[in-house]
């Protein structure tokens, strides 16, 4: 898991520093940050969670390369989109991670049977999280078959992406990665993923499908998203207390993140609207939503997966380098996206390089800290 989180973070730093300074093809950089950088993130998360919600021990050694694969597909999308190589290779590429998804998806279905009574509900927010990668590979997959359509296929492909995969992959994991942050438990947490799955799910199919047609039709899709992320964000206050949260730099960041896409989903509104234009939206979307996500649960996961097992006090010094200065880099994210979606793209991008710095900071001392430390 290590080496495959350290590539993703890197891709996605390297990817902030390129489209800031306007190098590269936009695409190539956009395909860095998503398909180097966060599928494979996912692809290990998932690997990292199932497990746990169906109570059926460690992960094969030959699923471990899984996410490997789809950060070398990644590489190959990405280059291609750059002319580095041929851009068939997209293609290619595109069939490798409908593969590799599919393996995923299937290793989790069979995970499911196999669980001793009931799985917990949050399986079936990754289930449905591959189902939209899956139609979005498909969508890329259809672009030289029907060259008409291409400009819906890419709309319907990258909004499935951004809000269908990683929203319900990001949305069907905070409601437990924040408990264990917080070291509280949540009761509620289940009840909520089991209610609002079909909200989630079925607003981003409407928002993907309403893009590629006419941003009206997107309209009640992205609304329904709004009512499930705030709806979480609520139950976090009820449960833990807004200043509970706050102090914790992995809770803070995690919370920044469901204020982001709340932010984000706005924003995509006024840009459908014709009030915001594309760029800032999209950065917007990255700076409010994605960064704080990634950094807030890499800060949580890493210690996990450099040291797997018993608890060591390795681990807990690594969290607490990692955490540190997490509630401040938590709101130089959301202000970097405020600023962004009132088309302040210098001030965004500054606000959100230096709440990359940040959390760059802490991972370097955390890299640091031996397994035989006090």
């Amino acid at each position: 898991m290590i080496p495959t989180a350290s590539l993703s973070l890197l891709s996605v730093i390297a990817s902030a520093v390129l489209a800031v300074a306007g190098w590269g093809s936009p695409l190539a950089v956009a395909h860095l940050a998503f398909a180097v950088g966060i599928v494979p993130l996912i692809f290990a998360a998932m690997m990292h969670f199932v497990p746990v919600l169906t109570r059926t021990g460690d992960v094969d050694p030959r699923m471990m390369r899984l996410p490997n694969a789809a950060q070398a597909f990644g590489v190959i999308a990405a280059l291609a989109m750059q002319g580095v190589l041929p851009y068939v290779l997209v293609y290619v590429a595109a069939f490798g991670d409908l593969l590799a998804a599919a393996i995923l998806l299937n290793w989790i279905a069979l995970r499911v049977r196999s669980t001793l009574g009931s799985p917990h509900p949050g399986w079936r927010w990754y289930g449905a999280a591959l189902g939209c990668l899956l139609l979005a590979l498909c969508a890329v997959l259809l672009i030289p078959l029907l060259p008409g359509y291409w400009q819906a296929l890419r709309l319907f492909h990258m909004h499935l992406n951004t809000t269908g995969l990683l929203g319900l992959a990001a949305l069907g994991t905070l409601p437990v990665l924040m408990p264990t942050a917080l070291g509280k438990p949540d009761p509620e947490a289940a009840g909520w993923l089991r209610r609002r799955l079909w909200l989630f799910a079925s607003g981003a199919l409407v928002l993907a499908t309403g893009v590629a047609i006419a941003w009206p039709f997107a309209a009640p899709g992205a609304l329904l998203i709004l009512v499930a992320a705030m709806g979480l964000a609520g139950q976090w206050v009820r449960r833990f207390g807004l200043t509970a949260v706050l102090r914790d730099g992995v809770a803070a960041s995690l919370f920044a993140s469901v204020l982001g896409l709340v932010a984000s989903l706005i924003a995509g509104l006024l840009h459908g609207a014709g009030i915001l234009p594309t760029r800032p939206s999209l950065f917007a979307w990255a700076a409010g939503f994605l960064l704080p996500l990634v950094t807030g649960a890499l800060s949580q996961l890493l210690p996990v997966w450099r040291w797997p097992g018993p608890v060591i006090p390795a681990r807990g010094i690594m969290r607490q380098k990692l955490a540190a200065r997490g509630n401040v880099r938590a709101a130089l994210f959301l202000a970097a996206a405020l600023a962004l979606i009132g088309n302040r793209l210098a001030v965004g991008s500054v606000l959100a390089l230096l709440g990359l710095a940040f959390f760059v900071v802490g991972l370097v001392q955390a890299v640091r800290v031996q397994r035989a430390s006090r």
